[in-house]
């Protein structure tokens, strides 16, 4: 009973995932209720409950908030004015967008824009969300002028074109999900003799950090494949896109991740290079648990026009 439970489960979970990637890849139109449930293979009814019960949330509740959030970065890192944007993801008018959008940072999208000149640091920590303040000018250019030096310190930058890549995974809500997605992974891949000296494995980004609470994040466990495989169950194969990349490579310790994904976009924006519309991921080439110093040795991939 327990193991038909289990594959249940995974069945809602990955079809819940095909809903993910829909919703993203259509947010400047309208979705419907029987449109996702017909993509998950539910009626209406069903699905809505297993939606709120995988996600915490509404699909209506959902798909406003990926509005909103995708809405932030763009007015942060696009020369849109804020009626164009709000015109891309579907509001009926600025009024509607503002009212939206006010509900989930504390201020309307224009003090947004106003307000938040560091575009690098977590949009989240605003102070009308937890008190914090603001930066001022001087903090501003200090911290500007720190990560400057902490990527020309810490960081080997290339951009390459990078050809496609087979990977398997197993996707995750919540960063705190993700360890426990990798540990499946792994176990999956040792008894198929997966796990050898050219192995890597990979965390996929579908949700910018800045932008959305990290338990509401999804994110992807990875496992880069060098021949063809079948997976079943929770496991899923997909491909990265063929392309030009901003790749930074690392050797730090896991506090510093935040600090070096930040550094390398302040160096992509520096050096006039524009983010393309796909996820960001990181390729690790060790165990930081069995380096001397416990650090990771990874290169941090942004797609780019």
């Amino acid at each position: 009973m327990t193991v038909l439970k289990n594959e249940i489960q995974v069945d809602y979970k990955n079809r819940i995932n095909r809903v993910f990637q829909f919703i993203d890849e259509n947010l400047d139109s309208d979705i419907s209720l029987s449109k996702v449930a017909e993509i998950a293979y539910f009626s209406p009814f069903h699905f809505h409950r297993v939606f709120k019960t995988i996600t915490g949330e509404t699909l209506n509740g959902f798909i406003t908030r990926r509005k909103i959030e995708k809405a932030a970065l763009d007015i942060l890192h696009k020369k849109c004015s804020i009626s164009e944007i709000s015109h891309i993801y579907g509001f009926s008018d600025n009024s509607a967008f503002t009212k939206a959008f006010k509900k989930f940072y504390g201020i309307s999208p224009t003090e947004f824009k106003r307000q938040n000149p560091n575009r690098f640091t977590k949009i989240r920590q605003l102070k009308s969300k937890n008190g914090q303040e603001y930066p001022d000018f001087d903090k501003y250019i200090c911290i500007i002028d720190n990560l400057k030096k902490w990527i020309k310190m810490n960081a080997k930058i290339e951009i390459k074109e990078m050809s496609k890549a087979n990977f398997m995974y197993i996707s995750c809500l919540g960063s705190q999900e993700l360890a426990g997605a990798f540990q499946k992974l792994i176990s999956w891949a040792v008894p198929r003799g997966l796990m050898n000296e050219r192995a890597k494995l990979m965390t996929i980004y579908h949700d910018s950090l800045k932008v959305t609470e990290e338990e509401k994040a999804r994110l992807s466990a990875c496992f880069i494949l060098d021949k063809s495989i079948e997976t079943g169950g929770e496991i899923e194969l997909s491909e990265i896109n063929a392309g030009r990349y901003i790749i930074g490579n690392f050797e730090i310790k896991l506090e510093e991740f935040e600090k070096s994904w930040t550094s390398l976009y302040l160096w992509m924006n520096e050096h006039g290079y524009k983010k393309a519309d796909r996820d960001v991921f990181e390729i690790y080439h060790n165990n930081f648990n069995e380096h001397p110093e416990k650090k990771a040795i990874v290169d941090f991939c942004i797609p780019i026009e």
